[in-house]
C-alpha cells in the first residue's frame, strides 16, 4: 500500500529494511510511505521500461546503477497503463534530462503517479546486502511519514511477503482486447495476460500474428472462442505456487497439443503443468545483461530478466511428464537456475526472460520466430484434436 502526495522538495526519507538495517535519504518521486519486496536491478538503461512492467507489481526497485533519470520520460516507452513498482530507489537523480524525446522528468512522473522513492542513499551497499541476506519486505518514507525507528520497523514488517502472492488478476487486462498484425495475418495467438508487457504482442504482430490479448481469469473456452493457431502466456508478478487457474488452462491447451510459448511467469506455469515444483530464488534476477545459454543451439544470449522464482527441474536429463517427454532448453550462466523449458513430443517451449527487448538486448528475439515456425509446422487438425 503506498499513501503519498505531489511533489517532493527533497525533503528528508528514510528506507527501513526487515531485518533492521536503516538508509538515509531524500525523498524521490512522491512524499509519503510505501511497502513492498526490496529487489534490486542491475540494468544501466531502460528504466522508464522497468518502472512499467507489471511484473515489478509491489516491489521496491534498487537501481544498481549511480546514475538515474538522465533521459527523462517519454510518452512511447511506456510497457503499460501505469508505474507498478511499488517504490523506487537511486543513489544519483540526474538534475536535468537530456534526451529529444523526453517530456518530463523522471521526478515528475513518480510524484504524479503517486510513487514514493529515495535518493541519495549508497545503493551498492544496499545491493550487497540484499545479496548477502535475499530479498526481504522494505518500507520507504519521507515528510510526515517518517516516524521513530521501531514504529517504521513494525509497520515494514506488517507488510505482506511475496511468497504466496497472488497477483496476476490484479495487473492484468479486465477485457479482451486484439493486437492486429502488421501487414499480411499468417496466425492467431490466444494471449493470457498474466501481467503482459505492451512490446510483447508487438513482437507477435510484427510477424504476422493477430494477438488476442485475455484476461488471467480467462478459461479454456475463452483461449478456443478466438479459433487461436498458438496459446501464449505472458510475464507477470507473484508467486506460481499460487497460480492454480493457470496451471488448470495450460494442461488443457497442452492436451489438445496447441502451440505454446510462454515466457518469465509463463515458463513458472509450464513448469508446473509438466509436474516441476517452483521456488524462491535468494535475491532473483532483474535487469538486461543476464548471460543464459541456450542449450539446443549452444549459443550464449544477454538477456532480460525480472523473476525472483524459478522452475526446479533437472538440468541434465529428459523427464518423463503427461505430456511426453521434457527437458531443459536454457540455463542461466550465473547461477545454471533453469531459465527455459521445451517439450520434445507437443509443440510447447517457454523461457524465464524478455525476447520481447523493451528495455534490453535482441538476442532473444529468435524466440518469437521458434514459436512462428511450430504453427507453421503443426497441422490445423492437430491443434483442435
Amino acid at each position: 500500500m503506498t499513501t503519498s502526495t505531489r511533489g517532493t522538495g527533497r525533503v528528508p526519507a528514510v528506507l527501513v529494511l526487515e531485518d533492521g538495517r536503516i538508509f538515509r535519504g531524500r525523498a524521490y518521486g512522491a512524499v509519503g510511505e510505501t511497502f513492498g519486496e526490496a529487489v534490486f536491478s542491475t540494468g544501466m538503461t531502460g528504466y522508464q521500461e522497468t518502472l512499467t512492467d507489471p511484473s515489478y507489481h509491489r516491489q521496491v526497485v534498487v537501481m544498481t546503477a549511480p546514475h538515474v533519470g538522465n533521459t527523462g520520460v517519454n510518452d512511447e516507452d511506456m510497457e503499460s497503463r501505469r508505474i507498478w513498482v511499488s517504490g523506487y530507489v537511486v543513489r544519483d537523480p540526474a538534475r536535468v534530462p537530456s534526451n529529444w524525446r523526453s517530456t518530463r522528468t523522471l521526478d515528475e512522473e513518480l510524484a504524479a503517479q503517486g510513487v514514493v522513492g529515495i535518493c541519495g542513499i549508497d545503493t551498492r551497499a544496499l545491493t550487497r546486502h540484499l545479496r548477502e541476506r535475499g530479498a526481504m519486505r522494505v518500507g520507504i518514507f519521507s515528510g510526515d511519514a517518517v516516524a521513530d525507528e521501531a514504529s517504521m520497523l513494525a509497520e515494514v514488517r506488517k507488510a505482506p511477503e511475496m511468497s504466496g502472492a497472488d497477483l496476476s488478476a490484479e495487473v492484468a487486462t479486465t477485457e479482451p482486447y486484439v493486437v492486429p498484425a502488421v501487414g499480411e495475418k499468417r496466425f492467431t495467438v490466444a494471449a493470457v495476460d498474466l501481467g503482459i508487457k505492451g512490446m510483447t504482442p508487438h513482437r507477435m504482430a510484427e510477424r504476422g500474428i493477430e494477438v488476442h490479448v485475455l484476461p488471467a481469469t480467462a478459461t479454456v473456452e475463452d483461449v478456443y472462442a478466438v479459433d487461436p493457431d498458438g496459446v501464449f502466456f505472458s510475464n507477470g508478478p507473484g508467486d506460481p505456487s499460487t497460480a492454480d487457474h493457470a496451471v488448470s488452462v495450460m494442461r488443457a491447451v497442452l492436451e489438445r497439443g496447441t502451440p505454446l510459448f510462454g515466457i518469465c511467469f509463463g515458463n513458472q506455469i509450464l513448469g508446473r503443468a509438466l509436474g516441476f515444483g517452483t521456488y524462491k530464488l535468494k535475491y532473483g534476477h532483474r535487469g538486461i545483461n543476464q548471460p543464459v545459454q541456450d542449450r539446443t543451439t549452444g549459443k550464449v544470449e544477454v538477456t532480460a530478466h525480472n523473476h525472483g522464482f524459478a522452475v526446479d527441474a533437472p538440468l541434465d536429463k529428459v523427464s518423463d511428464t503427461p505430456y511426453g517427454r521434457a527437458e531443459v532448453s536454457h540455463v542461466c550462466l550465473n547461477d545454471n537456475v533453469v531459465e527455459g523449458l521445451q517439450l520434445l513430443d507437443r509443440p510447447a517451449f517457454s523461457v524465464q526472460y524478455h525476447p520481447e527487448a523493451a528495455a534490453g538486448p535482441h538476442d532473444a528475439a529468435y524466440l518469437f520466430d521458434r514459436f512462428t515456425s511450430l504453427m507453421s509446422t503443426v497441422p490445423m487438425e492437430g491443434q483442435r484434436a
